[in-house]
């Protein structure tokens, strides 16, 4: 099992240092995990930066904090062992300059009840300042679906947005938007006979599979509606044929009466936990 060993445990000492994202996979889907501790960003800055200060200051005061981006507005999307790196950021404006800023994903009901935490890899910020007063900064997170995921937590995560000021006051909204970290998909199509005589029967088989974060392994996603499509040979566009429901195992047949020479393929629309996917077409000669 990998530690979640985060920068807030790295560098915030104490009580905070024993409460690393520790989350053993093998056991996540089998229990309830244990609410995680998920630092302020006055801790976060604090760690780092001897100005840094909780705000007293009234919210004019605070930094003003805008386009906060997460994956390039983009589901993060994890399979059952490659890692996944990437880029958070944030504009923030303060009459005294931005000097930090601070973005991390958490999933749970509240603050109180957080069941999953991804922070940043870095103890800071690297900010670009447009003006004397408004800077972009940037972070990384690093997603490790083998000690960071269980199944229970794909779909909707909480994401947090902070910036430090000059002065030393700050902005955090731990509601700031939300983001989706989703179960990665496989899709596959085989039709047959190839070729087939017209007016024959082609039988259309595949199968609809995704990333099971509990055994690490890729299982069928049952009883979902999948789309049959047809591409004619010499088209651009597909259309839509049919649609199938996956079985218990994943699994998708169906049958067509073959016409014309062309593509078949399937497309899964995708849902809260599993992202969209489309299979590999495969043709069919008509003779």
């Amino acid at each position: 099992m990998r530690i979640r060993a985060t920068v807030a445990a790295a560098t915030v000492s104490g009580a905070l240092a024993l409460t690393a994202f520790a989350v053993p996979a093998a056991q996540a889907g089998t229990a309830a995990a244990p609410d995680l501790h998920k630092p302020t960003a006055a801790e976060r800055f604090a760690a780092h930066d001897s100005t840094a200060r909780k705000s007293t200051f009234a919210a004019a005061d605070e930094p003003v904090v805008s386009n906060v981006t997460v994956n390039g507005g983009q589901d993060v999307v994890l399979g059952t062992t490659n890692l996944k790196t990437f880029t958070v950021s944030l504009t923030a404006s303060h009459a005294s300059g931005i000097q930090d800023a601070y973005i991390d994903l958490w999933h749970g009901s509240d603050l109180d009840h957080v069941d999953g935490y991804l922070p940043p890899n870095e103890d800071a910020a690297t900010c670009t300042a447009s003006s004397d007063t408004t800077s972009t900064c940037k972070l990384t997170i690093t997603v490790d679906p083998q000690s960071d995921l269980y199944n229970a937590l794909a779909g909707s995560w909480h994401v947090t947005a902070a910036a430090l000021a000059g002065d030393g006051s700050i902005y955090e909204n731990d509601y700031y938007a939300k983001r989706s970290v989703k179960r990665y998909s496989k899709l596959t199509t085989n039709a047959s006979p190839e070729p087939v005589t017209k007016g024959r029967t082609i039988t259309v088989t595949g199968a609809l599979t995704r990333a099971n974060w509990d055994t690490f392994k890729y299982a069928g996603y049952t009883n979902q509606p999948v789309k049959l499509q047809f591409k004619k040979k010499g088209s651009t566009t597909y259309s839509t044929v049919k649609t199938v429901t996956s079985s218990s195992t994943g699994g998708l047949k169906t049958t067509v009466t073959a016409a014309s020479d062309g593509y078949w393929r399937y497309s899964f629309a995708g849902t809260s936990t599993t992202p969209a996917v489309t299979s590999t077409s495969d043709f069919v000669d008509v003779q």
